[in-house]
């Protein structure tokens, strides 16, 4: 069945859920499996859309859950099509389950995570808590800082996954509200070179191919299990990290546009440094410029790939660093941070290793100001000067009551 084509501008006007819709119509999906949630629905209502008026040849299935959703992609992709979906919060914790078998499975699967709070209490705003709940489900990770990269990282996330030497499923992470319906500038491909960048799908074991039948969804106890997980991480995440600098490269050469998996913004000369995710990273950056006009050296690391963690990268990127604030946007329950444990992995073995320091900020979509990070910029000038950390390793940031500290 022939579709037609979409004539863009070369700058639209998207929030982040409908330039993954886009990426996703451009992509040429095969299958949607999906079920709605706020705040990711518009991303697979638009592709719904898209369908209905005839820009996609793909399919589109509405399922009765989360659960549902993703058993729909796995079983898409081990027939052999291009696949993904979106979801969040509550609908990724009931999909939890089926992304180990997708990565177990190794089956090239693109899921759009819109972060959102996990209840209880129930609360529909951002923050990273689903996005750190699945970091260790064997999918490869991205994380949109705003629309245009929500839009870039689709074509990214489908290009990687699906290179024959990788076939781990991907997910592109994005945050509810703040860049899912904001709206901004978005520069985009024009359909052709959308879909030429990411090329035609070309299947691998899939069980439609009954010339070379394949076996799906094994069971292996103590015999194989072990081995099958030690190379999904070193066989496999290994290669991702690899490719996804070919990727990144191929990327700037056709767009312009330059990604790293470290994110690194007036890190040159910096003594102070805020490490975070998502759209903290943009307001962050407004703020070490600020900082910088009142003497203290000051500068942002954004992480965009979260999986496989690159250890390396942030090692070399904090090693000239004094001291370092690293923000998590979820609750840590009792433990450090999630990301305050990743950054404070990479540098343990470093020679030269910064003061340390971790936050937990912006729960159930409190926003980050200016005022918390010259206050944050402050205290790690303190700290600097003190020569250590001079202030609890972990505290709470814009919390009503008493200053909560933890460690």
């Amino acid at each position: 069945m022939a579709f037609d084509k979409m004539k863009l501008r070369d700058i639209e006007v998207w929030d982040g859920n409908f330039a993954a819709a886009q990426a996703l119509r451009q992509c040429q999906v095969d299958v949607v499996s999906a079920y709605p949630i706020t705040p990711s629905t518009a991303i697979v209502e638009g592709y719904a859309k898209f369908k209905s008026d005839n820009f996609v040849e793909g399919e589109f299935i509405m399922v009765e859950s989360e659960h549902a959703a993703m058993s729909g992609c796995i079983g898409a992709a081990a027939a052999g099509g291009r696949v993904a979906t979106a979801t969040s919060s509550q609908g990724l914790a009931l999909m939890s389950e089926t992304l180990y078998q997708a990565s177990g499975m190794r089956l090239p699967i693109v899921l759009n995570l819109v972060n959102r709070a996990l209840a209880s209490p129930l609360n529909v705003n951002g923050d990273h808590s689903d996005m750190y709940m699945v970091r260790d489900s064997g999918w490869i990770q991205f994380d949109a800082f705003n629309p245009q990269e929500a839009y870039d990282l689709n074509f990214i996330a489908f290009k990687v996954s699906e290179d024959h030497d990788i076939r781990l499923p991907a997910i592109v992470n994005q945050d509810g509200f703040m860049t899912s319906h904001t709206a901004q500038g978005v520069a985009t491909m024009d359909d052709d070179t959308a879909f030429g960048f990411v090329g035609t799908y070309k299947p691998m074991n899939d069980m439609l191919d009954f010339e070379h039948p394949v076996t799906h969804g094994v069971q292996t106890e103590e015999d194989w299990h072990f081995e099958h997980k030690a190379r999904q991480h070193n066989d496999l995440m290994t290669k991702a990290g690899p490719k996804i600098d070919e990727v990144f490269a191929d990327f700037k050469k056709l767009t312009g546009r330059k990604y790293s998996q470290v994110e690194t913004y007036d890190m040159e000369d910096a003594d102070v440094a805020v490490f975070c995710l998502g759209t903290s990273v943009e307001t962050a950056r407004e703020v070490a410029k600020e900082m910088r006009t009142r003497g203290i050296k000051a500068g942002v690391v954004g992480l965009r790939v979260i999986r496989p963690f690159p250890f390396a990268q942030v090692q070399a990127t904090l090693k000239d660093v004094k001291a370092v604030a690293v923000l998590d946007r979820s609750s840590p329950n009792g433990a450090a941070g999630a990301m305050f444990n990743e950054v404070t992995t990479a540098m343990y073995s470093a020679e030269n290793s910064p003061l340390i320091s971790g936050y937990i900020y912006g729960l159930g979509g409190r926003d980050l100001t200016k005022v918390h990070l010259v206050d944050l910029y402050n205290e790690l000038d303190t700290n600097v000067k003190a020569g250590k950390v001079t202030t609890p390793l972990q505290q709470f940031i814009g919390v009503r009551g008493p200053k909560l500290a933890y460690l």
